[in-house]
């Protein structure tokens, strides 16, 4: 049954109200095209910015309220976890077997952040001369957050409380396709008791909300999730009218190495949760697949027999695993690199067309025979595509893996240690998996080398990355007698 949508307007000041243009605009259902809802920025800044400065309540408060707090709201997230899992499946049609992986990971996000507050520390420094020097260090101020569609909501989870719990503020941009979320965590956060102005969410589209936003002169820090394109669009925004800081999470694509002596069963299974997870709409996905040569034609076998076995259906029945891809757009965009992979020479072992005439979804699909130089081997296809390539040596495939713009995402999987230690040494990736692939957690810092990114999020990361530090030096009297 399709959850009830309480929340269409903008929260700003821990109330709800119309747009100053008094535009509104449609989310649509993925699994079917049907329209879910329809539904600024000065005025979100500028809530919180005062927030923020002068006596702020938040800024100001004891940092054990603060941890009290976002933990209170933590309760509030698990408390109406059911309804954010149908609310964000109706939005974006990620399948609840996922949504409630992912839901779970964000009430923790929360908690870790939560419990971060209370833990900021200064150091102070031996200086010559008669002088006591320290450090502190303190929130950076008004931050801009801008998350994705594929999972909003444990990027608005992670992203806000991270903020939080150094004692930021905090102005969201949804995206266009999925602000459903965002709006009714944003009710919890005023419901938890967090102050006006502190978090403030503004749905809109990129190129007049993100844009508005980027380029704010009273916003000090922007945390974006996106494609590498809008990325740098971003960060050339941020240095328009004032430097600001600028954490940015872009794209992927991810090699995942199966060696010889892997385990076949678990590497075939972690391998296809790696690409099809989410309809493949994972910055992460592993979407290069090296296999060694050695048991190549038996893990390609496997490979399209368990793509073929996915259950296909509609997002919010339980059995399902497969889901659609978020809109028409991404579902064409897909399509077309199927077609490019058929056309360059890849073999096509299972999938590769459109299921039904409404709703967004695509086949899960198995290539092998694919070479670096092929299209769907280089370019990120954000879709349940995956591509197998052989390779004879270790430091062959070494090589190959680096060979890519990107650096978010790498696994291997074999039973030396040598390898994987020689492997997670020399792979360009921001996190590498071993013997398993997706494995999260809030505690482990997150973001990309190269063109996937700059900065970390999670761990003591996650909220270091809102605080600036402050060196004071006290000149002293005298030396003691």
């Amino acid at each position: 049954m399709a959850p009830q949508i309480k929340y269409t307007k903008i929260f700003i000041n821990n109330s709800w109200v119309d747009s100053v243009s008094g535009k509104t605009f449609q989310t649509i259902n993925p699994h079917d095209g049907s329209v879910n809802a329809e539904a600024d920025v000065d005025a979100a800044v500028g809530a919180a910015k005062s927030a923020f400065h002068r006596n702020s309540e938040w800024r100001l408060m004891d940092p054990s309220e603060r941890v009290k707090l976002l933990n209170k709201w933590a309760d509030l997230v698990n408390r109406d976890i059911d309804y954010l899992i149908k609310l964000e499946t109706l939005d974006n049609g990620i399948v609840v077997q996922t949504n409630q992986r992912f839901m779970s990971v964000a009430v923790n996000a929360i908690r870790y952040n939560a419990s971060w507050a209370d833990k900021i520390q200064g150091t102070t420094i031996p200086v010559d001369g008669e002088a006591f020097s320290y450090t502190l260090k303190q929130p950076v101020g008004v931050c801009a957050i801008i998350i994705p569609w594929n999972a909003p909501v444990l990027f608005f989870c992670s992203k806000v409380s991270a903020a939080l719990a150094a004692g930021c503020t905090v102005v969201v941009k949804p995206a266009e396709q999925t602000p459903l979320t965002a709006l009714a965590l944003a009710s919890l956060v005023a419901e938890a008791g967090i102050p006006p102005g502190v978090v403030n969410v503004v749905p809109g589209y990129g190129e007049t909300a993100g844009a508005a936003l980027t380029h704010h002169p009273d916003v000090a820090h922007i945390s974006f999730t996106g494609s590498l394109q809008v990325g740098k669009i971003i960060q050339q925004a941020a240095g328009a009218n004032n430097l600001k800081r600028v954490q940015l999470e872009l794209g992927g694509k991810s090699p995942l190495v199966v060696m010889n002596d892997a385990d076949l069963d678990a590497a075939v299974q972690f391998a296809a949760l790696g690409v099809f997870t989410n309809q493949g709409q994972m910055c992460i996905a592993a979407s290069r697949l090296f296999v060694q040569s050695g048991i190549y034609d038996e893990f390609v076998k496997r490979a399209s027999e368990f793509a073929k076995s996915l259950v296909v259906g509609k997002p919010l029945d339980l059995k399902t695993q497969h889901g659609p891809q978020i809109d028409e757009n991404l579902m064409n965009r897909v399509l077309g690199y199927i077609e490019k992979g058929v056309s360059e020479g890849a073999k096509l072992l299972t999938g590769g067309k459109r299921i039904g005439k409404t709703g967004y979804y695509v086949e899960p699909t198995v290539f092998s025979d694919v070479t670096d130089d092929m299209t769907i081997a280089v370019e990120e296809i954000f879709g349940p595509v995956q591509n197998i390539l052989k390779f004879e040596t270790f430091e062959e495939v070494i090589e190959r893996a680096n060979a890519t713009n990107y650096g978010l995402a790498a696994g291997i999987f074999t039973s030396s240690v040598e390898t994987a230690l020689q492997f997670s040494k020399h792979i360009e990736a921001g996190i590498v998996w071993v013997n398993t692939y997706l494995h999260f957690g809030s505690q482990l810092p997150f973001g990309g080398f190269k063109d996937s990114g700059i900065g970390r999020e999670n761990g003591p990361n996650g909220v270091e990355a809102y605080l600036e530090l402050k060196t004071v030096i006290m000149k002293l009297s005298k030396k003691l007698q």
